[in-house]
């Protein structure tokens, strides 16, 4: 093993997360003068997380059951944990580049199981418990999955996934699986093979299935546990801090607030588990328990906001918002409870935060921010390419960003096609203004046109969401023989509303006085929106809708709304 190579590449990381440290509100020298540490060999786990417990032992995990019952886990006790499950893996026959699904919810054996293959120099396939049998031979089959951990309870979805792979369970014995239970024979020391290196793969994200088949996205080493650092400074999370976020195992998000970016900061993961979100509860327990950063989706977002907000009399200091962007009134409404503002920030599964609302600086209604250290931003024209203050958010290449997937795996023709000219497309649209903040418009797939305007679909929703009677709304076009297309808003209205038509006639009203006339709403559907299980908007499947709609000749009816039915809308 190259002792000295790792630990090089250790102080190089400390050298660049502490630099982010002290410039944590001074987004102009933390922009001009960072530099990501580059390196040969790196083990976060073994080179990072180990040594943590060295300098300060706080408590590294603290879960609250929905029961009352509390686990603290420390750094150092945390280190020793995951060791002995890294020996005992070792023993079953896990080695280095070996495929294991990860499919648990938050609990203390997912955080020992990350490290311990981390250090192993296993690759890890992140599940969400949710995932059903057909996406889990999905994920072991072009995943090439060799292991397997899951939860007793979810044995049985494997039963029909065929493989040769070994099967572990955490929690009571199942038969033909090996129980979790027994690494705690195991010694609290672990000595690695070899040394690991920089660019060997470390977590391979199925996304969330927007489109038929998910992209298997591959990241190393060092593009999520280094390239999380932008993801620290974003939160602004620093050593001692309690930082809760709201994310389900499984997903990137998970990764980049409850693993790399809070440990990256010597700050504490704070988990609430409960069955059924209680905002209430939630609230109780952040205040119970001290909680001094937050970061939530905007589906948890709305949902706080209907509740008392005031519940919590001591907010966390840093309160932040990720997964698609907020709304300007969800923001203000927890700006006048709190007196903090929720900072929006921009990052894919692909990367990790690429823009965002950084401590200290002001913010923009409406905007998601600017660049993060380390991150070139461009603008470029989809059809011509060439670079402006509105266009597609791309990457630019030289020098690549460490917090940028490998590429997509086994999928050579799509990742020639987003990193072409020199840049990393995200396929987002964005504009940009004159001190360098970025507004998010869509994705280049949901921007429509209607009367020959160019619609984006998040101003509109913003809009709608100002009125008291609409928690969700998504815009798509719906075919209109004379303007090609409308807008039209899938709403889910707050649970003090009908879907009436004077509901529909309150909120088109609305719309139309605080919307330009070719941005106007002209149709409203009322249900509950269509998730991907990662909770994020399937507007893919609402445009569908209205293209099938307009192929079987259907008109407004049920819980559809439009315009011209009623006569006090008109022009």
């Amino acid at each position: 093993m190259s002792v000295p190579a790792q630990s090089e590449a250790a102080n190089a990381f400390l050298a660049a997360r502490d630099f982010l440290l002290r410039h944590r509100e001074d987004y102009d020298t933390a922009r001009r003068d960072f530099r990501w540490p580059r390196m040969s060999e790196f083990n976060w786990a073994l080179d990072w997380f180990d040594t943590i417990g060295e300098r300060a032992d706080r408590t590294a995990l603290w879960m609250v059951e929905e029961d009352g019952r509390e686990t603290e886990v420390s750094f150092s006790a945390m280190s020793r944990r995951s060791n002995q499950v890294a020996n005992w893996l070792r023993g079953l026959g896990v080695s280095r580049g070996d495929r294991i699904v990860l499919m648990l919810g938050n609990q203390v054996e997912l955080w020992e199981t990350v490290l311990a293959a981390m250090k192993l120099g296993a690759v890890v396939i992140p599940a969400t418990p949710l995932l059903g049998s057909a996406d889990l031979r999905d994920r072991v089959d072009r995943g090439r999955a060799r292991f397997v951990v899951t939860t007793s309870e979810s044995a049985a979805k494997f039963a029909d996934v065929p493989g040769d792979y070994g099967r572990i369970a955490v929690g009571e014995p199942v038969a033909g699986w090996e129980s979790y239970a027994d690494s705690a024979v195991g010694g609290g020391s672990f000595t690695p093979d070899g040394p690991t290196r920089a660019d060997d793969p470390l977590l391979l994200y199925f996304t969330s299935g927007t489109t038929a088949q998910p992209k298997l996205v591959e990241h190393t080493h060092v593009s999520y546990p280094v390239g999380h650092l932008s993801t620290m400074y974003w939160i602004g999370l620093e050593p001692g801090d309690v930082h809760l976020n709201i994310s389900s195992p499984g997903w990137a998000k998970h990764a980049w607030s409850n693993v790399f970016a809070p440990w990256n900061a010597e700050a504490t993961v704070f988990i609430h588990n409960y069955g059924r979100f209680d905002a209430v509860r939630l609230l109780e327990q952040m205040q119970r328990c001290g909680v001094t950063s937050f970061c939530a989706p905007p589906t948890v977002w709305r949902m706080l906001i209907q509740a008392d907000l005031g519940i919590l009399r001591t907010p966390p200091a840093k309160v932040v918002g990720a997964g698609e962007p907020l709304n300007p009134e969800i923001i203000e409404q927890v700006r006048r409870a709190w007196s903090v503002t929720i900072r929006d920030g921009f990052g894919q599964t692909e990367t990790s935060v690429q823009v965002a609302n950084t401590p200290g600086q002001p913010v923009r209604p409406g905007s998601m921010g600017r660049p993060l250290p380390g991150f070139e931003v461009e603008l470029l024209d989809p059809v011509t390419g060439e670079p402006g203050d509105e266009g597609e958010i791309c990457l630019a290449l030289q020098p690549r960003p460490v917090g940028l997937m490998t590429g997509y795996a086994d999928d050579s023709e799509r990742n020639d096609e987003v990193t072409r000219g020199g840049h990393y497309h995200t396929g987002d649209v964005g504009t940009r203004d004159a001190d360098g903040y970025i507004t998010y418009v869509g994705r280049t797939d949901d921007v429509f046109k209607a009367s020959d305007y160019r619609i984006s679909p998040f101003e509109l929703e913003s809009v709608l969401l100002e009125h008291e009677a609409v928690a969700e709304a998504a815009v798509v076009p719906s075919p209109d023989p004379i303007r090609l297309a409308v807008p039209k808003a899938y709403v889910t209205l707050t649970a003090r509303h009908e879907p009436t038509p004077e509901t529909a006639l309150s909120i088109l009203r609305f719309a139309r006085e605080h919307l330009a006339p070719y941005k106007r709403v002209r149709r409203i559907e009322f249900m509950d929106l269509p998730k991907t299980i990662s909770g994020k908007i399937r507007r893919v499947e609402l445009r569908g809708r209205e293209e099938q709609a307009e192929r079987d000749g259907a008109t407004a009816g049920g819980l559809e709304f439009r315009e011209e039915d009623f006569p006090a809308l008109k022009e």
